[in-house]
């Protein structure tokens, strides 16, 4: 298969990509397309095969959920069995955005797409091309993230291609995408809403809207072994291909041991790397120092993460050491990707 590559900004939409784009999602192809969190890879929400596609596109397990991206409210209700009033509540505070809910889904949606489950996950993108693909594919597209499975998700369109060129009919490159981590899941099929991944919409930005809100256990802690509700709760996700260590602790001693983990690897002969903030990237010796950014700037450091973990596959760094993010609000989400990426390996100090 060859894969067309066209570009074109967000604000001034090529239509007659977008149109092209369209018939190959309705045919019963792929696309890979931005939307404001990271890059996603599009099929046709409703067609079996089509989702059987985009798991071998990706090479990801048929048992992960795929997300149905819609591009008006009123879209969602013919593929549920109910909207609850939280769902009501929260679509008016935060879609169109990196929110995701789950429904119960109804017989529109094929178990193909849900990864079996009677749950669909749906969202509703803020961004301009992710829209005008969905309205032209049909109105539904079920797109994970658009990257092959276990790898960092894309931030950039480059690094679509580097996973999926010949695997795809389509790649946009709609240019670096504004957030840089999927969205916020959040469960509505239960008594009491629960967080199913942590995203840009935080925990207490979703409380100031419905009260109380669970976060599953499993969004830091190692992972269950039961069947995954939502994208990500059962794989290993994000990871670079050089080994990977989170070290938790005081900031005098999380430089110490890093760059004691450092040097042992580097008599070893090893390319090491570390991943740290601007207040700490002058402390450490490596080949290879990367900042995401300020401490006080949670945004940036969730805007540029994946990204890093791309350039540590650039260089063929064999291990990574990286700083941790503790604490509330977008620290989770950031947290949530980092334990993931390094398999739940974490030295705490």
């Amino acid at each position: 298969m060859i894969t067309e590559y066209i570009s074109m900004p967000e604000d001034a939409p090529d239509m007659e990509g977008i149109r092209r784009a369209g018939e190959i999602i309705k045919n019963g192809g792929l696309v890979a397309f931005p939307t404001e969190t990271v890059y996603g890879l599009g099929g046709d929400a409703r067609n079996p095969e089509s989702s059987r596609k985009i798991y071998a596109a990706k090479g990801r397990p048929s048992d992960n959920p795929l997300i149905v991206h819609v591009c008006r409210l009123e879209d969602v209700a013919p593929i549920v069995r109910e909207i609850p009033e939280e769902a009501q509540l929260l679509a008016q505070a935060f879609w169109p955005g990196p929110l995701t809910m789950i429904f119960h889904k109804n017989d529109v949606i094929p178990y193909e797409t849900t990864g079996g489950l009677d749950t669909v996950a749906v969202r509703f993108p803020s961004n301009r091309i992710a829209q005008e693909l969905i309205r032209a594919s049909g109105g539904y597209i079920a797109a994970p993230s658009a990257n092959r499975s276990g790898r960092p998700s894309p931030t950039i369109a480059r690094y679509c291609r580097e996973d999926l060129d010949g695997r795809v009919e389509m790649i946009i490159d709609g240019g670096e995408v504004g957030i840089g981590l999927e969205s916020t899941i959040i469960d509505l099929t239960d008594k009491r809403p629960i967080i199913l991944r942590p995203g840009y919409v935080t925990r207490e930005m979703l409380e100031q809207v419905l009260g109380a809100v669970d976060v599953d256990r499993t969004t830091i802690s190692a992972d269950s072994g039961q069947a995954p509700k939502a994208p990500g709760m059962k794989y290993r996700h994000y990871a670079p291909k050089g080994d990977l260590t989170l070290v938790e602790g005081t900031k005098d001693a999380v430089v110490s041991c890093i760059n004691d983990l450092v040097r042992s690897a580097s008599q070893a002969g090893k390319r090491t790397g570390v991943i740290c903030t601007d207040e700490t990237k002058d402390l450490y010796r490596a080949d290879r120092i990367f900042s995401a950014g300020s401490r006080q700037d949670n945004e940036a450091i969730a805007r540029h993460l994946f990204r890093i973990l791309r350039e540590c596959d650039d260089l063929e760094l064999d291990v990574i050491y990286s700083e941790s993010f503790g604490g509330s609000g977008l620290s989770m989400a950031i947290m949530n990707r980092l334990m993931k990426a390094a398999g739940h390996k974490c030295i705490k100090v």
